[in-house]
């Protein structure tokens, strides 16, 4: 599976960014797809998970504000953030995995395949 993340950019507080992921192959519905996100001098972190069965799942630090989505049709994977703050700032990694359970999607050894990365900057 190859996954190439864009939508990343500049913006300001409060503002809000699309972010999505594109995979290839054909099994794009088996996965599991979720988005962490990686600070400057900061380890990567866990963002949002949306499982093969349609579950869905957010860090605290940004739940009610982001929204992940997916369509298999498509092979995509969204993540709808609005009201951004200055800590939302970071690289935006999209992930794919196979073996994901309710005790490991948010962690970043349960993902097998990951994106390279996009920018999402948000300036007070």
């Amino acid at each position: 599976v190859q996954l190439q993340a864009s939508g990343g950019g500049l913006v300001q507080v409060g503002d809000s960014l699309r972010l999505s992921c594109a995979a290839s192959g054909s099994t794009f519905r088996r996965y599991s797809m979720a988005w962490f996100r990686q600070a400057p001098g900061k380890e990567r972190e866990f963002v949002s998970t949306v499982r093969s069965t349609g579950t869905t799942s957010y860090a605290d630090s940004v739940k009610g504000r982001f929204t992940i989505s997916r369509d298999n049709a498509k092979g995509t994977v969204n993540l709808q953030m609005n009201s951004l703050k200055p800590e939302d700032t970071a690289v935006y990694y999209c992930a794919a995995g196979s073996g994901v359970i309710m005790s490991n999607m948010n962690r970043a050894g349960a993902y097998d395949y990951w994106g390279q990365g996009t920018l999402v900057t948000v300036s007070s």
